[in-house]
């Protein structure tokens, strides 16, 4: 077992506390070059980077990158370790915090424990049936009236369905109509997210961090007014409306701004992760005929189709869990290309894996995108295959191989809300189109959101 050097306890209680010079000199790994590491070999080829250093180093090694050293656990056992978290050794705060703090600060992702439980309670009630079921309405109102708009011809399928999906949030998580409203707001959250990852971390004039942190200006301004709004008129069954009314176990309402942090970290966490994951599944239906119209036939025996008007149907909310092939692809997606690819932790504590005791204060992460590749889970890791996903198949697996929404305390709270986007976005596009890629295979842009470069330039074929 290989241990840390002797060191005086440090408490650390925020994500910029440094670790004590020598602490991870136990660890295997590289620091790159002076100065900036590993930074940029990591940001050009991050997937094939992580797997050279797991085949140097093992499944534990250090890494020197973005102004720090991060260790990496690698395996289905570390995810199991830091995701379900049974010792609470690990602070999702200060893993998130370099990230997310000047724009997301407080969103559930970033608590910890207690705090994370209690508000996680409060906010499940805008995931209960009877408002899932009227999510389920809007979306297919929405997708429907889209698909028409979308017609035959090609496309670029990415910067469709990111305007869609913010769209879509509008009505389903705002309450509001399309329209200048829902533009800017959808403007102030693709600021955020862009300046979240942002190489310069000071709103300095004319940077994009500066116009993030304008958005969030914005956005608490309305969050604010409009939670004071919904509690004095009732609210409603949009998502923002559950959150404004949502209560502690005591009957408190959540205090406002922790309910305006809230509803900016969901919008900037559902739409672009779902964004991403949509055109994954898209991108290899289209590269997949034979699967494309297993997936098709499928949906057009839950939901009948074409009508005698010509109508496509609508997907209802009782007939989701029928789309089991569906979804079985749809998490084939997800684990060839996983919208979140590694996960952000801090130790709070010493703990060991991999025979390494890793010292408390350090920051950590997991890999899923690896995870998700491995021969010793997957038959076919780098081969679009749904049956990976049979019960049977799923039974044998390691529980944690395939972590694309998380796992354990901080397993997504949007995903059962995800699954039902995606079924009713196939439910509506599969009995209208034939999709085939226009533009040959794409290159994906790997992080820290996988997006492919050219926006996936997919063609529309009228069916029928």
């Amino acid at each position: 077992m290989a241990t840390l050097a002797e060191h005086k306890p440090v408490e650390f209680t925020h994500w910029s506390d440094r670790l004590p010079d020598g602490a991870l000199d136990h660890i295997p790994g590289e620091g790159g070059w002076p100065v900036v590491g590993n930074t940029f070999r990591m940001l050009a080829d991050p997937h094939g980077f992580a797997r050279r250093m797991y085949e140097t180093y093992g499944p534990v090694y250090k890494n020197w990158a973005f102004g720090g050293w991060q260790v990496a656990l690698i395996g289905a056992d570390a995810n199991e370790l830091m995701l379900f978290d049974r010792g609470k050794l690990f602070s999702s705060e200060q893993g998130w915090g370099p990230i997310l703090d000047q724009l997301f600060p407080r969103g559930l992702m970033l608590l910890d424990f207690d705090h994370h439980r209690a508000d996680r309670r409060a906010l499940s009630i805008a995931f209960k049936p009877e408002p899932m079921r009227h999510y389920s309405g809007s979306l297919n109102r929405g997708i429907a009236q889209r698909m028409e708009q979308w017609g035959e011809g090609e496309m670029r399928f990415y910067p469709s369905i990111k305007e869609l999906t913010l769209d879509l949030a509008a009505d389903s998580f705002i309450g509001i109509e399309w329209g200048p409203e829902a533009d800017k707001i959808n403007t102030a959250f693709i600021d955020m997210v862009q300046a979240s990852v942002a190489p310069v971390r000071r709103p300095l004039p004319f940077t994009q961090m500066k116009k993030g942190v304008d958005g969030r200006k914005f956005l608490v301004e309305y969050f604010t007014r409009e939670t004071h709004r919904r509690r004095a008129e009732g609210g409603g069954q949009d998502m923002f409306s559950q959150f404004a009314t949502a209560t502690h176990e005591d009957g408190s309402l959540m205090p406002v701004d922790e309910v305006v942090d809230h509803m900016n970290f969901l919008m900037m966490a559902a739409h672009d992760t779902i964004t991403s994951s949509a055109t994954s599944l898209i991108w290899l239906l289209a590269k997949h005929p034979e699967w494309q119209e297993k997936l098709r036939q499928e949906v057009i025996s839950v939901t009948g189709g074409v009508d005698a008007k010509g109508k496509v149907r609508d997907l209802a909310y009782e007939d989701l869990g029928k789309l089991e092939l569906s979804e079985m692809a749809f998490k084939e997606a997800l684990r060839m290309v996983p919208p979140v690819p590694s996960t952000p932790r801090r130790a709070l504590k010493d703990f060991e894996y991999g025979g390494y005791t890793i010292p408390a204060g350090t920051p950590v992460g997991i890999n899923a995108h690896m995870v998700h590749h491995m021969a010793e889970h997957w038959d076919t890791p780098d081969s679009f295959n749904p049956m990976h996903f049979t019960p049977d198949a799923v039974k044998a697996r390691h529980k944690y191989a395939w972590v694309p929404f998380g796992g354990g305390a901080h397993m997504c709270l949007g995903l059962h809300f995800a699954y039902m986007q995606v079924k009713i976005l196939l439910a509506q596009m599969l009995p209208r189109y034939e999709i085939e890629l226009a533009a040959g295979d794409p290159e994906w842009q790997p992080w820290p959101i996988p997006k492919p470069k050219d926006g996936l330039r997919i063609r529309l074929k009228k069916l029928g």
